[in-house]
């Protein structure tokens, strides 16, 4: 059951939060709030595998 809702976070997380990658944003000049947002989808990324 914990998988699944990581699994609906991840496909939320896609849909709606904004992508950093296709904007080519370096990590060592990222502001805090993109690199709060890396983190997060870093993690539920993880937990939904």
């Amino acid at each position: 059951m914990k998988k699944n809702i990581f699994k609906f976070l991840a496909k939320f997380n896609k849909l709606i939060l904004p992508s950093l990658t296709k904007r080519n944003i370096d990590v060592s000049k990222a502001s805090k709030a993109q690199l709060i947002l890396l983190a997060w989808r870093a993690f539920v990324t993880k937990r939904s595998l």
